[in-house]
């Protein structure tokens, strides 16, 4: 019996193979005092070093989509950019569904990111690679102004803009006005349910990448990140569940509603809560990364003739 063949990175995305190191530290110098040889002899950095991540990811940013400017506070989440641009790019192709294969592109698209974080590294990417406005939420003010900074620096006020959830109880409820519409939210929802779970989870990756050195004191979180971030009460399903509850009273403002789910576990009981939420659709779209395996979960309250009209009124009519 032939095993299925895993999902890997996006054909659109711009981390096909292995990065370019040295034209990388021609662009961001910087990047050099972190460079290492791999136990296979290819230059790396130290995956183990949050600075170091911290700067690959500016230089990344830079070299790839044009970021000048790229900073954030410290202990803050430092996304690993491949697999957020993936995302990104199943987004477009859901899109193009509802529009005869074509990716619609430009300002006509306005986007919602849910816990947009310090990082704000979905707006960023999402505006260079198809040119869509984005607006970015979240319950951390620190995060907030981290984002804020970022979006100023590189002149994109035009193109994302900024709120923050002031209930820490709700998810999307009192967040948008009435009159607001977006065609797409996106969610990188935290996955555990405590700082244990967290922390077990990086020990388990610090195996998977060969740095499990007893004599070498590591950082707990390689990535960084605030208890927002990566854990919450209930974890991932939990959260998920309660953005599907929260979305249906919002249904006609939405196009589609999305999130990542990082365990396939939980999958049964999110379906469950759209199936109890009224979702008329619901898709899942798994996605790859070396050995990383991820999914999205695509849903919407609107049938295909109530799309279709959502696309000649909004899509057609507005231009870049």
């Amino acid at each position: 019996m032939s095993t299925p063949n895993k999902p890997t990175l996006h054909p659109r995305n711009r981390h096909q193979g292995r990065y370019d190191f040295p034209q990388l530290i021609k662009s961001s110098p910087e990047l050099g005092r972190f460079l290492i040889t791999n136990p296979y002899g290819k230059p790396s950095i130290d995956f183990a070093d949050p600075e170091a991540v911290r700067v690959f990811n500016r230089a990344l940013l830079k070299a790839q989509y044009g970021i000048q400017h790229w900073d954030i506070p410290a202990d803050y989440l430092c996304p690993p950019i491949p697999g957020r641009a993936d995302y990104l790019h199943a987004l477009a192709d859901l899109l193009a569904d509802d529009n005869a294969g074509e990716i619609p592109r430009g300002a006509k698209i306005q986007a919602l990111d849910i816990g947009v974080g310090a990082n704000c590294i979905y707006p960023l990417l999402g505006y260079s690679d198809y040119r869509w406005r984005f607006v970015g939420s979240d319950i951390d003010a620190v995060a907030l102004a981290s984002a804020k900074a970022i979006v100023q620096a590189n002149g994109l006020g035009k193109a994302i803009g900024l709120r923050q959830q002031s209930n820490r109880k709700h998810i999307l409820l009192g967040l948008l006005s009435a009159e607001e519409r977006f065609d797409l939210t996106l969610c990188n929802p935290p996955f555990h349910a405590s700082r244990d779970e967290a922390t077990r989870g990086s020990q388990r990756k610090w195996r998977a990448l060969g740095k499990a050195d007893p004599k070498r004191k590591l950082p707990v979180l390689n990535f960084g990140g605030q208890n927002n971030e990566l854990w919450c009460e209930g974890g991932e399903i939990r959260f998920v569940s309660q953005l599907v509850a929260e979305s249906a009273a919002m249904g006609q403002q939405v196009l589609w509603f999305t999130s990542l789910v990082s365990k396939a576990s939980n999958l049964p009981g999110i379906q469950a809560a759209l199936n109890k939420a009224g979702a008329l659709e619901h898709r899942v779209v798994e996605m790859g990364q070396g050995q990383k395996q991820s999914r999205l979960v695509a849903w919407t309250f609107k049938d295909s003739a109530a799309r279709q009209q959502w696309r000649q009124q909004r899509w057609a009519e507005r231009q870049t």
